[in-house]
């Protein structure tokens, strides 16, 4: 049941499993975590890695801490950590003949179809070639703007973009709980979430360390994209020696099972999109219509709310403000609101030029 099944795993670790509370790197802990993908690539499983720490590591080295940097000096500090970084698993993989290559994505990467195609394919034939990507959010170049600001995310989407069955996030506790165990003794841990309610996210309580920026939150927000992938995540404790193989053998830890089992790898990738630019509010005749499988058309639009362009990802709400679905715009925010509310065959009268007449055809919009 769970990883014996999978194909593709992706394994997120977090800085705070490489780095411990005195700042120093924790050699042994990787090289048992390097012996669970010893063990997985001999069952022929196809691994990826999705690892923080390349800001920690350069802080270790400059000998500086973490929570006084600015985001421009952040970006200084990852070039010198990404090295640092590498060499680290490189040292340590090599001793176990593991081939590892490095991959750095941007929230950009992973939310423009061509480039996060192109991300696939370079998956893809790294497997082929035997190696084990490792993948690091490009904080050398990300700004505010595009940062994920959490690998909890980022390695759901790298889950996403390359068909994998399984994410493991490594955590410094074993799952969710009902309560937050490091303050309430009768916590318990909640082993399978099928459905992610209002219930689940309250008790998603934060908790920020030093090196890391996420906490249960971010962890439960890569749930839903997982969720509606097709793909299946764990919540489990990093901390333990042979993590992995701890996850095979006791699984204690916190499982969330896919809502679907695949879709359409185009409309994956439309639904688990982290930074929609903008949304439309459309009538009752317009979602019934979402709901019977039809394109939605300017006729059903009350109003357009942010800036984007045309094949922007956008969210589509009903009167209530409750999101229905999202899509590929085939039109700009400024274009729609000459036309929502018209019947199509107006639209190249008030437009001034032929264009299509779905503003987000039936191909390109998933219900959430």
């Amino acid at each position: 049941m769970y990883l014996k099944d999978s194909k593709i795993i992706v394994i997120k670790i977090g800085s705070s499993l490489l780095i411990d509370d005195k700042k120093k790197i924790r050699k042994k802990w990787l090289t048992e975590f390097a012996k669970d993908i010893q063990e997985l690539i001999k069952q022929n499983k196809k691994v990826i890695i999705v690892s923080s720490g390349a800001i920690a590591m350069g802080c270790k080295k400059l000998n500086i801490n973490k929570k006084n940097l600015k985001i421009d000096k952040s970006q200084a500090v990852a070039s010198i950590g990404q090295i640092e970084l590498m060499n680290l698993f490189s040292e340590i993989f090599v001793k176990l003949k593991i081939n590892i290559s490095q991959i750095l994505l941007t929230l950009e990467d992973t939310e423009q179809r061509r480039r996060a195609l192109n991300a696939k394919r370079t998956f893809d034939n790294l497997f082929q070639l035997g190696f084990v990507p490792i993948v690091n959010e490009n904080d050398t170049i990300a700004t505010s703007e595009i940062k994920y600001g959490d690998n909890d995310r980022l390695a759901s989407r790298v889950a996403q973009i390359s068909g994998a069955d399984s994410l493991i996030l490594l955590s410094d506790v074993d799952g969710l709980y009902t309560h937050n165990p490091k303050i309430y003794k009768n916590a318990k841990l909640i082993k399978e979430i099928k459905n992610i309610d209002k219930d689940i996210e309250k008790i998603a309580t934060k908790s920020i360390s030093e090196h890391g920026t996420g906490g249960m939150k971010t962890k439960i927000d890569a749930a839903k994209i997982c969720q509606l992938s097709g793909c299946q995540m764990v919540i489990a404790n990093g901390l333990l020696s042979r993590p992995i193989k701890k996850i095979t053998e006791e699984n204690n830890c916190t499982w969330f099972l896919p809502k679907v089992s695949k879709l359409d790898a185009r409309k994956k990738w439309i639904i688990s999109s982290i930074s929609p630019k903008g949304a439309l509010i459309i009538d009752d005749g317009a979602k019934q219509a979402l709901s019977n499988g039809k394109s939605l058309l300017a006729a059903g639009i009350k109003k357009v709310s942010g800036r984007f362009s045309k094949g922007d990802h956008i969210k589509v709400l009903d009167k209530n403000n409750y999101e229905c679905a999202r899509g590929l715009s085939s039109f700009s925010s400024n274009e729609i609101e000459k036309i929502m509310g018209h019947h199509s065959k107006e639209i190249e009268k008030l437009l001034g030029y032929i264009s299509k007449s779905e503003v987000i055809h039936k191909d390109d919009i998933v219900e959430v």
